[in-house]
């Protein structure tokens, strides 16, 4: 099974056993939504999806908000796909412990001979804990950047964490997160159901930006480091 193939069945299965534990009652709400405390950060590659394809996004959290006000809706500023955690958000973690200048000159490299690339969001999943836009990819490219990172990192120096949680090979985006008990289960899957092949449109991606994070990809708490154009 190539990735995109691998991509598409996750999405399926992540449906139905984000669905499955809705019913169940057995979701995750997530702690740290609430804190005040959190100390997670990290730095990521991303892509960031055009304004066409924000608002509809944003369309489709506003019929959620009605059913649940009380979730964590990403705005369109937050929204993103990671095209990789380079070193992956932990506790303590500042941007005084590395040198970026480092991690930029070393993108830069592995994104020498890479090409710009189309992602149609088209369709929602659900994780344990959260809601995602699909994004289907229409050839291997964003496979090629990721695994160039990866070989670039893994024969530096560098402090990372690349795939030290899982190796990533979709293009979803996140766009909720449950921080309370959902107040109507059956009409919240009633709307994801409604919605699990919905166009939200195509983007085309030819730049990425490296960031300093928190978890969340919050603005106020995101660092741009450097945006890189894609040849």
């Amino acid at each position: 099974m190539n990735p995109i193939q691998q991509a598409e069945e996750w999405y399926r299965q992540s449906l139905e056993t984000g669905i499955s534990l809705l019913e169940s009652g057995n979701y995750s709400v997530d702690p740290y939504l609430l804190s005040k405390h959190d100390t997670r950060y990290g730095i990521s590659l991303l892509i960031r999806p055009g304004a066409a394809i924000n608002s509809k996004i944003q369309d489709f959290l506003d019929q959620l908000r009605i059913i649940d006000p009380n979730q964590y809706y990403y705005p369109g500023s937050d929204i993103h796909v990671t095209v990789l955690s380079i070193i992956s958000c932990f506790p303590g973690f500042q941007l005084t412990q590395i040198h970026p200048e480092d991690y930029i000159q070393l993108v830069a490299n592995s994104l020498k001979n890479c090409s710009p690339f189309s992602i149609e969001f088209r369709g929602v999943t659900l994780s344990s804990g959260a809601v995602l836009i699909r994004g289907h990819l229409v050839d291997d490219q964003l496979n090629h950047i990721r695994e160039s990172l990866r070989t670039t990192f893994k024969n530096s120096r560098l402090l990372h964490s690349i795939d030290e949680r899982y190796t990533i090979f979709t293009a979803h985006s996140t766009v909720v997160r449950y921080q309370y008990p959902i107040e109507n289960i059956s009409a919240w899957i009633n709307k994801i159901r409604e919605f699990q092949n919905h166009s939200f449109g195509t983007h085309s991606v030819n730049q990425l930006e490296l960031v300093f994070n928190d978890w969340y990809q919050r603005k106020d708490k995101v660092n741009l480091l450097n945006r890189f154009k894609l040849s």
